[in-house]
């Protein structure tokens, strides 16, 4: 989270971040937090310097054991599965980068989306008291919504169309909730949003630290780059995966506002 000062270094603008949803959320002394999407635990790790109680939830057997080796409490569970009996009550909630997975393209299709926002946000409003705060960050679509089959990897080079095709190669299965607005209208029935910020421009110039940092040579780097070599030999869809980190993919989407990212502070009605 730079807000305009990008000669912030990386970690300095990952603790700001931090600072500001440990704001939003009113964190205190000894809150119980439940993280969804919990990742390898950057946010439990967070909370417990701040004499929280954080619980991760994730999909990745990986992360979880990462996380439980760290000290923390988290499970293997689609938060979808959750139940609110035996997970008990919250004083905040954070979910940071997964709820723009939430929705599959199938789902889309079937004209699912709006349902599983809903449910998301009844579950959260379930665990947290009234005046109870969530976190919610996410990629959204931007000032262009592209149509469902206009993602392909053999467009012509670095058209709209073949940037999202090699995205959709990298992140299978997803279609993005569709602005603040979309996110706001579902959450209404159980949240008010009090607070919002704009992360698109910040997320940018992480991609662009991230790509510096992966291009770094280190001699560390080459034996596992070596053992990628056959599997792009053999594996075409891995291959698109390549490419689409090659070309950045992901930023020339935030570059060129078909994507945006969202920082939202929601407070249970």
């Amino acid at each position: 989270m730079y807000n305009g000062n990008f000669a912030m270094t990386l970690a300095e603008a990952q603790k700001a971040k931090h600072e500001y949803i440990l704001k939003g959320i009113k964190f205190k002394e000894g809150d119980r937090v439940l993280d969804i999407g919990c990742g390898w635990g950057p946010m439990l790790q967070v909370i417990k310097q701040h004499k929280g109680i954080g619980v991760g939830v994730t999909l990745s057997p990986a992360q979880a054991q990462a996380c439980k080796m760290s000290g923390f409490e988290c499970y293997v569970m689609d938060w979808k599965d959750l139940d609110t009996k035996e997970i008990g009550k919250f004083d905040g909630v954070v979910s940071v980068g997964a709820f723009e997975h939430f929705c599959s393209i199938e789902e889309f299709k079937a004209g699912k989306q709006n349902l599983i926002y809903k449910q998301f946000f009844k579950l959260c409003s379930d665990i947290l008291p009234k005046g109870g705060r969530l976190y919610l960050q996410t990629m959204m679509w931007g000032k262009r919504v592209p149509k469902l089959n206009e993602p392909d990897v053999n467009a012509p080079k670095l058209s709209d169309a073949w940037v999202l095709g090699h995205l959709a190669k990298y992140f299978p299965g997803s279609w993005l909730p569709n602005g603040l607005e979309h996110i706001e209208k579902c959450a209404s029935p159980y949240f008010k949003l009090v607070s919002e910020n704009n992360g698109r421009l910040d997320y940018i110039h992480t991609m662009n630290e991230w790509g510096k940092a992966l291009n770094k040579f280190r001699f560390k780097k080459i034996l596992p780059v070596l053992k990628l070599v056959p599997r792009y030999l053999t594996d075409k869809e891995f291959r698109y995966k390549i490419t689409s980190l090659r070309y950045s993919c992901n930023r020339k989407c935030f570059e060129r506002e078909i994507m945006s990212h969202q920082r939202m502070v929601f407070e249970k009605k």
